[in-house]
């Protein structure tokens, strides 16, 4: 059974798997500040509301987007199952992906990620929507080629921005609006925030499609997709799994089965 840990700037994805199947997965919040210990300590609870144990653990593999906490993360993998070959995703390691960028070393890892799964799994073209702390769009072309993409400001910083520039405007939940027109502030911020968001990721998929001459595949992986997709008038894939899925494929590109 192998250990699979994606750390975003929010949250971590911490999942298992096994013979090509996903065991379990859960998020939990990125804490930039615990040590390794504490972080060994979430694993182990993780792992043991799953029923399993490190004894049952014969690798791990680690993305992430905040070296400050991959270290950590991979000291507490080591420390909490006796692992020492911890894999993490980085330049130099085989991912099947070609990268048609300006600079490849800059793709973050978390991108590589979603793309190798996105290819693996969904028809090509494709577009790939990860809704974390930013909402990154990836293209992926007939070729199997990664193109690049937009980055844009997730709905979490988007209300953040709007409630701490504000004197009046209180914090919101982001559950799902009953109708569009808002009739109080909170319901009028939640609707404004969630189908501005929901439009924007309309209106790029369509331009970008035009750019390429053809319809893609559209698939949205990541925190909020879940929120904020069906509100899309698009036709879009929804798979929280992606990211463990991508781990899954690196994985055994990378250590024998």
């Amino acid at each position: 059974m192998i250990l699979a840990i994606d750390i975003g700037n929010t949250n971590i994805v911490v999942g298992c798997f096994e013979n090509n199947e996903i065991l379990f997965s859960e998020r939990i919040s990125t804490n930039h500040t615990a040590t390794d210990i504490e972080y060994a300590t979430t694993i182990r609870m993780i792992l043991h509301i799953h029923g399993f144990t490190s004894s049952m653990l014969t690798g791990a593999v680690i993305s992430s987007v905040v070296p400050g906490v991959t270290s950590t993360v991979k000291n507490a993998i080591e420390k909490y199952t006796k692992l020492t070959d911890v894999l993490v995703v980085s330049p130099g390691i085989k991912t099947g992906l070609v990268i048609h960028i300006d600079n490849p070393a800059q793709l973050g890892s978390d991108l590589v990620v979603d793309a190798v799964a996105g290819i693996n799994n969904y028809p090509l073209p494709q577009i790939i929507i990860d809704m974390g702390t930013a909402t990154t769009f990836s293209v992926i072309n007939s070729q199997k080629q990664y193109i690049g993409g937009l980055i844009v400001s997730g709905v979490g910083i988007s209300a953040e921005a709007l409630t701490s520039r504000t004197s009046q405007l209180p914090k919101i939940a982001f559950d799902t609006p009953k109708k569009i027109i808002g009739t109080n502030t909170i319901d009028c911020m939640k609707n404004g925030i969630m189908y501005s968001n929901a439009c924007a990721i309309d209106g790029i998929v369509e331009r970008i499609e035009a750019e390429l001459g053809e319809k893609c595949t559209i698939i949205a992986t990541g925190g909020l997709a879940e929120t904020i997709i069906p509100l899309c008038k698009r036709d879009i894939i929804l798979d929280n799994e992606l990211l463990l899925k991508g781990l899954m494929i690196i994985y055994y590109k990378n250590v024998n089965k």
